[in-house]
């Protein structure tokens, strides 16, 4: 039942919001709300690897995939809800928003975490896509929410290119249905009968299928060179939805590419959806590592950054063994926590600094000393640096790319991985320590915002450390996720 209540929680606290009037109020019941549904996705996920898979009426559909989504998704809720409550107060402290206006934010914040719950939770691929369909329309009034000229212009770019992206994964969909129609098998559109049936299907119609939903999901996800939405939109968005953005929102269209790919596997065979995963994940890692390079609006290289993680884990997916399968899975987590830290640090710098322009931005760590220490952690972080969590995700699929004999595979991601560590180096250490710029003084911070960067700091170092201990525990667990 973990389930009903992950799904109805959100909604209850989006009608919540436009009722309590006070958002101080609001933001701590809000925060507790996703508190519990954190507990209860745990709770879910320990279902699911123990007892199988968890089915109601045909429509929800969870195995242990589903599941670790859902806890993945709750963790950067649960975080984004807490800093939300400093970040919302000072955007109302500097007349950015109105008090009205937080009381919308609050709304489609917990409509936009509804959306995402729900896209693993279904069985159906229509509703699958729906539900992605329904993320892109929630999370783009977000995007555009501070109603600037650019923030506008992002949302509206976003629509369209996913738009018109989720009409190919539509098509995908469709095609998907028509060689099941011809499998033999009851007609349905449920996952778990395609799958059972997948052999049956013509094989030929599945590979032109899958392209359409590589493109259709790619684009979401932020696969390169289906990208060129997701720079802007991060951007633009509030930091808190940023993080929402990065962190999860792109892993739900991921988890989209991997439930027909499992279909695609069972039916043609893994070299086909390897070969194409590998392929995205090698572009995406090349073209951000040239945008970051030469990057100088903060978000927008926190946002190139998502490109080539998500790169890395198409790579870890495409590679195919149990290896690189746990450290893609385990990339996915890491990553909603890293990037989320990354973009509450980018969050308390851009409102201090009142600019995106790194050249502009310097002595972080004088300026605002918590958020500089942190940003300086998660620069750390975000790069792979040990003993924290992204570097032993990065190894494992880096290791399983030489044990497959994927020996250009591997250099290449070492190189793309190194480059992007140097040009991380220098572009932080000139905001961190740099001359402290004329007028700034030393800024508080809001309690509720430390909670939430301590929160996502002790995740990200527990989950390093805890690798070293229970690395077959984790291939387990990758089995059971990704039925290998």
């Amino acid at each position: 039942m973990q389930i009903f209540f992950i799904l109805v929680l959100p909604v209850i606290l989006a009608l919540v919001a436009l009722l309590v009037k006070k958002h101080k109020i609001f933001g701590v019941i809000n925060s507790a709300g996703y508190l519990i549904i954190l507990i209860l996705s745990l709770s879910l996920l320990i279902k699911c690897l123990t007892g199988g898979v968890i089915s109601y009426f045909g429509f929800i559909y969870l195995d242990a995939l589903s599941a670790f989504f859902i806890l993945v998704i709750s963790l950067v809720s649960f975080s984004s809800a807490l800093y939300s409550m400093g970040y919302i107060n000072k955007d109302i402290g500097a007349g950015l928003i109105s008090k009205e206006k937080a009381r919308v934010y609050y709304f489609l914040f917990n409509l936009f975490c509804f959306t995402m719950f729900f896209v693993p939770a279904v069985n159906n691929l229509a509703m699958l896509w729906v539900a992605i369909e329904m993320t892109t329309l929630v999370s783009a009034f977000l995007v555009g929410f501070y109603n600037t000229k650019e923030s506008v212009e992002a949302a509206w770019k976003y629509i369209i290119i996913c738009s018109m992206g989720i009409v190919f994964a539509l098509l995908g969909t469709i095609l998907f249905s028509y060689a099941f129609s011809f499998s033999g098998c009851p007609k349905s559109l449920n996952w778990s009968d395609m799958v059972s049936c997948a052999g049956a299907m013509d094989k030929n119609i599945i590979k032109i299928a899958f392209i359409f939903i590589l493109v259709g999901y790619g684009t979401k996800a932020g696969l390169a060179p289906m990208h060129t939405w997701l720079p802007d939109a991060h951007s633009q968005a509030p930091a808190p939805i940023s993080a929402l953005l990065s962190g999860v929102l792109l892993k739900t269209a991921i988890y989209a590419i991997l439930r027909f790919g499992l279909i695609v596997i069972k039916s043609v065979g893994f070299s086909y959806f390897a070969n194409l995963m590998i392929i995205l994940g090698i572009v995406s890692l090349a073209i951000s590592a040239c945008f970051i390079l030469v990057q100088k609006d903060l978000k927008r290289l926190l946002a190139y950054s998502s490109i080539e993680h998500i790169g890395i884990i198409s790579l870890g997916f495409g590679l195919g063994s149990p290896l690189a399968i746990a450290g893609a899975l385990f990339h996915i987590f890491n990553h909603a926590l890293t990037k989320s830290f990354m973009f509450f640090a980018a969050g308390n710098i851009v409102n201090t600094y009142k600019q995106h322009n790194m050249n502009m931005i310097r002595g972080v760590i004088k300026v605002l000393p918590f958020t500089g220490a942190m940003l300086l952690l998660g620069l750390f972080a975000l790069t792979g640096f040990p003993p924290f969590s992204v570097f032993f995700s990065e190894i494992m699929i880096l290791i399983a790319a030489f044990m497959n004999g994927s020996y250009l595979l591997a250099v290449l991601l070492a190189l793309f991985l190194a480059v992007i560590f140097s040009a991380f180096i220098y572009h932080f250490a000139k905001m961190i320590f740099g001359n402290l710029p004329k007028g700034m003084n030393v800024t508080g911070e809001p309690v509720s915002g430390k909670i939430a960067f301590l929160f996502l700091l002790f995740l990200i170092c527990i989950s390093g450390i805890v690798m070293v201990f229970v690395g077959k525990d984790l291939l387990w667990i990758a089995q059971k996720l990704f039925q290998v």
